[in-house]
């Protein structure tokens, strides 16, 4: 079997054993790799019924087809989980080096379970797998977390994985970081890390990849290369700006949330948030993750002022709204200050922008008072607080223990008042993408099997950019409108389009904008394999693995119920751009949806019909 080496490595912390296991011929074949074999193995190994950060929740890394080959941007695995933020199915996604480091070593996964009586780094090379003690790294940075492990084993080409004191103090949205920024975020795997005294893990491989048809693999890559910078925006925008190229183009569409989504655009901060100022402010150079040719990542470094010299990864567009347009500061040396912060510290900044922008809202309501503030003073507009709230919440001090908890949990806390200015969904925070001037975002964030997301698919994509797909049935000529409700049959092709990055180890940048055509991905996935697959066949996978979720998330409880929105969506209006005057009717979005992905409509679960035309009937009676 090409691309894979059919391999897992499963880690028991408790015990301090580690064993191989082969895993199903047929998984790989349904569910390609990367997330879709992680949920796979979730399904297997996952108690429903135990307590989110139980030392027996697994904690899943897996590559994909494509990790770590010549395929652009290839340099991608998944964390798959389950989240101890909202309960539901954790699945996240990093680049830098780390997977194809893991791959190299021989593994297509590594699983970890149990929690190690002191803390740990798990050493993982060619000749085995190795334990270090790490008490003395407990309670470091990300950073000097990086350069303690190289500093505790031999050699070089070491690529690290590790949590900061967010994940050791069990911050509920606390990632895991590699490349000192490229963050497993979104959901909290870092918590669930922390929980098992999982410090770091060291990887180094030097194995060659299990590939059918190299040769043919890096022809094809060339051709996906020149795919990928036909496109406009990806050639003229993200590869000289990254993502903080998205910061303006938001805002004239309507679709950047501002004053805890009080508003959607901030026009006002272009002068000083957007990606031109970004460039002049900020001393900035790019740099890319494994085998990326776009390098959107940005190494910044503040020039003056009171955060002058702090340097790190980023800040990406998410951050700069998360810090900036969501709690209304305009001040990017405070925005870049929290964002480096937040990196070093293992916090997930979407997670954090937005529960700060709520507190703020609470606060200006009364609802937080100096009693829980203390001299925090936490206000739509102060840039400080900003910083300082980052540094509170990691370390679970003062206000920061209790936002520590994500902002749906914080608001049971502090009473039904508080309710209101919950921007999450599932119990996840929203990231910085519009649902009012983007119908179709409102399906995604609303049905996401993670909670709150606008990865899956970036729907804006099509409704608010503008942009179509013959491959996936999306026409040059189809009229779809950003402020209608109904009609969102699109979002489920384009839902498995953004899906495929995720099975086979590549960027979602590479398909974010439709410049790498599924039928492209197929056959550099071919070329590995040795099995040749038509696009129809590799978005049928896609499809399955995103039913598969939604059957894993019913187990945890989840079902139609809870695709949801909050309230201020639904019934506040929008105050300006395209969404202006605009709610969202969710109920006629999701009508439309489910049908075209034949779930029932009282349920919201695939039918009988559906799970058997994607082979997933096996569900419904307990085997596979």
């Amino acid at each position: 079997m090409g691309g894979y080496f059919g391999t897992a490595l499963m880690v028991d912390l408790t015990e301090r054993t580690a064993e191989e296991s082969l895993l199903p011929g047929e998984w790989y074949r349904d569910y390609i790799g990367g997330e879709g074999l992680g949920v796979r193995l979730l399904l297997d190994l996952v108690d429903p019924e135990a307590d989110l950060l139980s030392p027996q929740q697994p904690l899943i890394f897996s590559t994909g087809s494509l990790t770590g080959t010549a395929a652009p941007a290839s340099g991608r695995c998944a964390v798959v989980f389950r989240s101890p933020l909202t309960g539901t199915l954790g699945a996240s996604n990093a680049g830098g080096h780390f997977a194809p480091a893991l791959k190299r070593a021989g593994y297509d996964v590594l699983v970890v379970t149990g929690q190690s009586a002191e803390p740990v780094v798990l050493v993982i090379d060619d000749e085995g797998v190795d334990f270090i003690e790490a008490r003395e790294a407990w309670g470091k940075g990300v950073g000097a977390t990086e350069d303690w492990v190289r500093d505790q084993v031999e050699g070089t080409g070491w690529q690290i994985a590790s949590i900061g004191p967010a994940g050791e103090r069990g911050v509920l949205f606390a990632n895991i970081v590699t490349d000192r920024h490229r963050a497993f975020g979104r959901g909290g795997a870092g918590a669930l890390m922390g929980s098992k005294n999982l410090k770091a893990i060291a990887v180094r491989g030097t194995g060659e990849l299990p590939l059918s048809d190299p040769e043919g693999l890096k022809e094809a890559a060339k051709a996906a290369r020149e795919e990928l910078f036909n496109e406009a925006f990806v050639r003229d925008e993200m590869k000289p700006y990254g993502t903080p190229s998205f910061y303006d183009a938001m805002s004239g569409l309507g679709i950047l949330p501002t004053r805890n989504w009080q508003r959607d655009s901030f026009p006002e901060s272009i002068p000083t948030l957007g990606y031109a100022a970004y460039h002049e402010t900020l001393e900035v150079r790019p740099y890319a993750c494994f085998g990326c040719p776009i390098a959107c990542g940005r190494h910044t470094k503040i020039r003056t002022g009171k955060w002058a010299g702090m340097e790190g990864g980023g800040p990406e567009y998410e951050t700069v709204a998360a810090f900036g347009s969501k709690c209304e500061v305009m001040d990017l040396n405070a925005v870049a200050a929290a964002n480096h912060l937040a990196n070093d510290l293992g916090l997930d900044v979407i997670s954090t922008g937005q529960v700060i922008a709520t507190a703020m809202e609470w606060a200006e309501k009364g609802i937080l008072g100096k009693d829980r503030l203390g001299d925090l003073a936490l206000a739509f507009g102060n840039a400080e607080a900003v910083v300082e709230a980052v540094r509170l919440i990691a370390n679970r001090e003062g206000i920061g223990d209790l936002l520590a908890e994500g902002s749906a949990r914080a608001a049971e806390k502090l009473g039904p008042e508080a309710e209101a200015a919950v921007m999450a969904v599932r119990g996840m925070e929203m990231a910085a993408d519009g649902v009012r001037g983007s119908k179709g975002e409102a399906v995604s964030h609303a049905v996401s099997p993670r909670g709150a997301d606008h990865l899956r698919p970036y729907a804006s994509t099509v409704d608010a950019f503008g942009y179509r797909e013959p491959e996936l049935g999306i026409a040059a000529d189809a009229a779809i409108s950003i402020i209608e409700d109904g009609n969102k049959g699109w979002v489920k092709p384009l839902m498995a389009n953004a899906m495929i990055p995720n099975l086979i180890g590549t960027c979602l940048f590479t398909n974010i904008t439709l410049a790498i055509k599924p039928s492209t991905w197929a056959g550099l996935h071919s070329k590995a394999v040795g099995r040749p697959m038509g696009k129809d066949e590799l978005l049928l996978a896609a499809e399955r693995v995103i039913n598969l979720e939604r059957m894993v998330n019913a187990t945890f409880g989840f079902d139609g119920s809870t695709d949801i929105l909050p309230e201020r969506f639904l019934k506040e209006p929008g105050a300006d751009g395209p969404g202006a005057g605009q709610v969202v009717n969710l109920k006629e979005s999701l009508e439309s949806f489910y049908e075209a992905m034949g779930w029932e409509p009282e349920e919201g679960l695939p039918s009988v019909e559906t799970l058997t035309r994607l082979g997933l009937d096996w569900i419904l009676y307990g085997c596979d």
